[in-house]
This record gives structure tokens, sequence and C-alpha cells, in this order.
């Protein structure tokens, strides 16, 4: 069997497999299984499983993981989202689509201490969906608005899927973060453009003012402080250097536990609900990252990757319109595969193929630009059909709403994503930009 029958075998059982409904991580490490046996027989594939996986699972810099899961949990368990939207609401209140603006900041300021989309969008809804529906929101804006602002979760530091990207492409991560921070806030800033400008051609589908009543008080300012000194603390912490990102994800996961006592919205429950579902998330992405090693290293015993590399640069594409080719790419596979799956299977075979290319910045620099591309690009697979995770978890939370109209509702946030992706394309120097101070 040639090397490039051998590739299109593994990816036939990986993608089969799925089709049957069966697990990423079990996809992945049967198709890997597959590869490896045939290539190079049971006993180095028993010997690269008993190798493999205490060397994957006893990296320290691992453990920033189910730290900053931890961290999100006690966020959305310590009624931290409730404060949130309480603020933002009183502060755009006053606009034209306010609640739906609310509920967008209300997720990034969420976003900036849980690292995951869903947990964001989850989060974000159980507060700000009745609220959006007692003033009038069509179903289409208000649940198409919550699983776009859920997205701003991963974009917003910390993000889940950029430390696997710092893991994988052996990148620091404080540096990483600092690049999302802007892109992140150009995100944000899009999606309130494109709720003002969706109202301005579809007035009907949100009230001419949002009376949410009241005004800026001390309490509510009060309200959000700890999102304020957590963020400050984590990251100010980091990029002065008195802990490692690891150490900050343990602090941060402390303090928004102390910050939830003080709310007085944890209880012995909701404190071991924590624990279980990060250890059920974080068990579920070291499996992944089990599967994908053995996928890859079976895919790396083909050599077609690097023969992939080969044929790219023979063929003379300048190397943004390789980036832009693997951008799309991203997008497709995006629609039927979640962001940590195409992560962990992409990344090795696209990362050292980008990383070879002169974009004429150093290596560091490419390395960074090409990881927030990489993830402003997989959250377009939280928004698509036919898979939309975010889209799923929001309309499930009202289920009143067709799946059709949900999907209709963040049509022009996918625009939004699409114009931005382009702009950071093009002008890397975005993403580079706080990079730049951080020594």
């Amino acid at each position: 069997m040639s090397p490039l029958q051998l590739t299109g075998l593994i990816f036939f059982v990986m993608i089969g497999l799925m089709a049957l409904r069966a697990p990423i991580a079990v996809s992945m490490f049967a198709a890997g299984s597959v590869g490896y046996l045939l290539q190079a027989g049971w006993s180095p594939y028993a010997n690269f499983l008993n190798e493999q996986a205490f060397a994957r699972f006893a990296s320290y810099d691992l453990s920033v993981i189910p730290l900053f899961i931890l961290m999100g949990h006690f966020a959305s368990q310590g009624g931290i989202s409730k404060a949130l939207f309480a603020f933002a609401s009183v502060v755009m209140g006053r606009f034209r689509g306010g609640l739906a603006m609310a509920a967008v900041l209300a997720s990034a300021a969420f976003g900036a201490i849980c690292g995951s989309s869903i947990a964001t969008a989850a989060t974000i809804t159980t507060v700000a969906l009745p609220e959006m529906r007692r003033h009038g929101y069509s179903p289409r804006l208000a649940t198409g608005t919550l699983a776009a602002g859920g997205t701003l979760g991963i974009l917003i530091p910390p993000s889940v899927p950029l430390l696997v990207y710092a893991i994988l492409a052996e990148q620091n991560i404080a540096k990483l973060f600092a690049a999302a921070m802007v892109p992140g806030i150009l995100a944000m800033i899009g999606y309130i453009i494109a709720i003002a400008i969706y109202l301005r051609l579809h007035p009907e589908h949100a009230p001419a003012a949002d009376t949410v009543g009241g005004r800026l008080t001390w309490a509510l300012v009060w309200g959000v402080l700890p999102i304020a000194i957590i963020f400050g603390v984590v990251f100010g912490g980091i990029y002065g250097g008195f802990f490692s990102p690891t150490e900050g994800a343990a602090v941060g996961a402390a303090s928004t536990f102390v910050a939830a006592l003080l709310k007085r919205e944890i209880d012995w429950k909701k404190f071991k609900h924590c624990f279980y579902a990060t250890a059920q998330a974080s068990g579920m992405i070291f499996l992944i990252f089990i599967g994908a090693d053995l996928m890859n290293s079976a895919l790396a015993l083909t050599q077609v990757p690097s023969q992939l590399a080969v044929l790219v640069k023979a063929m003379g594409l300048s190397p943004l319109m390789v980036v832009t080719a693997i951008v799309l790419l991203y997008m497709a596979l995006g629609c039927i595969m979640d962001e940590l799956s195409i992560l962990l299977l992409t990344i090795p075979i696209f990362f050292p193929l980008v990383i070879g290319l002169d974009f004429g910045m150093p290596r560091e620099s490419v390395a960074i630009w090409f990881g927030i591309m990489v993830l402003v690009t997989v959250g377009f697979g939280l928004l698509s059909p036919p898979v939309g995770l975010n889209v799923y978890v929001v309309n499930g939370m009202a289920r009143d709403v067709p799946i059709g109209e949900s999907y209709r509702g963040v049509l022009p946030f996918l625009a939004s994503d699409a114009i931005r992706t382009l702009i950071l394309l093009l002008f890397p120097s975005i993403s580079l930009f706080v990079v730049r101070y951080i020594g």
C-alpha cells in the first residue's frame, strides 16, 4: 500500500467512525492504530503507547488546562455572570439593541476569566435570554447574539484552544495570550457593530429602546470589580514575571473561588460540580491528545506531511496564499469537527509548513500570528452548520426556537468574523502589537 493510500485509509477510518457517532478521541485513536500497525507492527505500536501516554500526561505545562477550566467553572457557578449582565445592560440599555450589545459585553468580560466558549454561551444565556425575550427581542436575534457572544470565551484570554496550540507548537503561552487580546477586543466591537447594522435593516427584531431601568451605581460597579481584580492579578502577575502561566492559572482559580464565596452563590453541591465538570472536560481533552498523538505519528510514518510541505514550496505559492488556503480549510473542518480536535489533528502537519515559509518576520512572530489565525478561524465552527456547537447549546436552552432561526441569527456575526479574519490575515502587526511590549 502506497503512503498516499495509507493516508487516505487513516482519514477514512477516522471520518467513518465520527459519522457513526464515535467519540472524537476514539475515532482518532482507532484510525491512528490502524495506520501505525500497518506500517510498524505490534511491538513498536505497543512501545509507542507505553512511552507516549506517560510522556504526554507527565508534562507539568499540561496542568494549566484543568486549572483554567476550573477557574471558568467557579466563575459560572459563582453568580458572576449576573453582575456582569446587570452592569452591561445599564451601560448599553440606552441604545437600540442595547440588551443584545450588553450580552456581548458580558460574554467578553466573562470570557476573560473562563476560557471556554461553551461555558460562556451557556452561562450568559441563562441570565440574558429571559431578559431579552421579556423586552421583545426576536428569538432569532436573541439566540444568535448569545451563540456568537459565547465564542468570545476562547478569543479573549485565557483560552483553552490557545493553550493547546501553545503546547503543540511549543510557544510561549503568555505571549500568545497577549497576542489574542486585540483580536478579541476587535471581535467584541465587531459583534456590537453587527447588531447595530442588523437592527438598522430589521428594526422589528428589537424594541425601539431598552427600558431596563436603573442607573449606574456603586453597587453595580462593586459587582463587576472581582472580574477586574482577578484579570489584573492573573495576567499582571504573568506579564510582570511574578509567576508562570501555570501558577497564574492556579492563582486565578483560587481567586475566582474566593470571589464566588464572597458573593455567597456557591454551595457544597456547586463546589463538587465544579471539580467533577473540570475532571470530565480535562479527561476528554487528554484522551483527544492521546488519539491525536497516535494518529499524527501514523501520518508521520507515511511521510506524506513532509512531502506535502515540499510540494507546496515547489509550487511557488506566496506564503500568504498558503496561509489563506489553510484558513479556508479550517473553516471547512469547523463545520464537522470541534475546535480542539481540529487543532490536535492539523497543527503537527501545518505548523512546520508555515514556520518554514518566509513572511519577513522572526519565526516566533510567525508562530504567534499563525496561532491567532487558527484561533479566530476555528471559532467559525462554533457557529456554522451542521455542527455549530454554540448554536446547539443556546438553542437547547431556548426550546421553543427552531434551530433554523438560531442559525439565521448568527449570520450577521459570521459576516463580522469573516471581515475580522481577513483584516488579521492581511495585517499581522495587529496580532503582534501587544507582544512587542513583553520581554
